[in-house]
């Protein structure tokens, strides 16, 4: 009988990351299956349908679809660090506010191109309106919520990290030296690193990954 949940992920996608870092803070092993977004497995269609990741996929039969909803499993489950010792509805909100208006605009500047409705720089400055949010509350500590980690740091961070990979040397130029030193730690934290080990595809004839390792 399987005892390890089994994650469908996809290393670069930021939802699939903030599920692992949450899993890797909670100090849980999960069964990886890295999976391609053109080519989706079908057990993972199966119990998600949606055809996202991540999906986290219980042994006793039970899928968690969102990222955020494995996130906050995760820390339920174990939270060495304290993750959710901050205050919740305040890291909610923030995570409302990255989830929706946030990741709207930070697809457009990416994909600029599928939207001339505007220019890449408006679409830029319109998800700046959350930098200037983040970067307000780093003003006098060094995360987020204060001077520890918490889940809304976690849960941001990658988003935050796709949206200054658009354009490095334009990120970095913008008036926010808070939150582009909050990133760069991040990008050099070990748990991140280990978040982003690279993983083969998963096949249906593969052994079983264990992630993170033994």
């Amino acid at each position: 009988m399987r005892t390890l949940p089994r994650l469908y992920s996809f290393r670069r996608c930021p939802y699939a990351m903030r599920a692992r870092l949450g899993l890797l803070f909670a100090g849980l092993q999960v069964e990886l299956r890295e999976i391609i977004l053109k080519s989706k497995p079908a057990p993972m269609l199966a119990i998600s349908p949606k055809g996202t990741v991540p999906v986290l996929e219980l042994p006793d039969g039970n899928v968690i679809e969102e990222s955020r909803e494995i996130l906050e499993w995760a820390l339920t489950q174990n939270d060495p660090s304290g993750l959710l010792d901050a205050d919740i509805s305040l890291a909610a909100g923030l995570l409302d506010q990255n989830d929706s208006d946030f990741k709207h605009w930070l697809d457009r500047y990416k994909y600029a191109d599928r939207h001339p409705e505007m220019s890449q720089r408006e679409y830029r400055q319109n998800g700046e309106v959350f930098l200037q949010v983040l970067e307000g509350l780093l003003t006098d500590r060094p995360y987020l919520l204060s001077d520890k980690i918490s889940i809304a740091d976690i849960g941001i961070m990658p988003f935050v990290r796709q949206f200054a990979h658009v354009d490095r040397q334009t990120f970095y130029a913008l008036p926010y030296p808070k939150l582009q030193q909050w990133l760069q730690e991040w990008l050099e934290h070990p748990v991140f690193l280990e978040a982003m080990t690279k993983f083969e595809p998963w096949q249906e004839e593969d052994e079983v990954v264990v992630f993170p390792a033994e």
